[in-house]
């Protein structure tokens, strides 16, 4: 599949994960340096909010907006997935005073890249993950999904919600 960034055409690894398939288990290390394994979350309903990088505006504000959004949520988590350090997240997280996300970083968890089918694999943001947001039911199926289709952009906030509120 591909995408943009800032205009220019950049390939994905992988094809992305479609509605109504089973989300692939994977595991991302969290700011304390635990694992968080997604099958701890069935049961609930799961939001991954998937970016490149908490250090660019655009991912900061869907950060932002998803903690501010998940605050009036029921039975649902929201994680925040990229590759940056566990340690960066943490800290943009304490300083935001965001606490309805539950930040994760893949950079030890090539699974997730290979499983979910979004990793960049060329241009200047080789390796990163790019723009996306996937909802997972809580039996975790995917019910929602979207390719941010080019990276600078944010995503459709308010359709990956209404799926939420059904």
């Amino acid at each position: 599949m591909q995408v943009t960034f800032l205009g220019n055409p950049v390939t994905l690894v992988g094809e992305p994960l479609k509605v109504g398939e089973k989300a692939p288990k994977f595991g991302g290390v969290r700011g304390d340096l635990s694992v968080l394994h997604l099958p701890e979350l069935i049961g609930k309903r799961v939001v991954l909010n998937i970016f490149p990088s908490l250090d660019t505006e655009v991912c900061a504000m869907s950060v932002r907006r998803f903690n501010k959004e998940a605050s009036e949520l029921e039975n649902t988590v929201v994680l925040c997935v990229s590759k940056d350090l566990p340690f960066a997240q943490q800290r943009f997280c304490s300083t935001e005073g965001l606490e309805n996300v539950v930040p994760v970083s893949v950079f030890r968890c090539g699974c997730f890249s290979e499983k979910y089918g979004l990793e960049i694999a060329d241009g200047p943001l080789k390796g990163l993950e790019t723009r996306a947001v996937i909802v997972i039911d809580e039996e975790g199926t995917i019910i929602y999904e979207e390719v941010v289709s080019e990276i600078t952009h944010e995503p459709n906030y308010e359709a990956a919600l209404e799926v939420l509120k059904k």
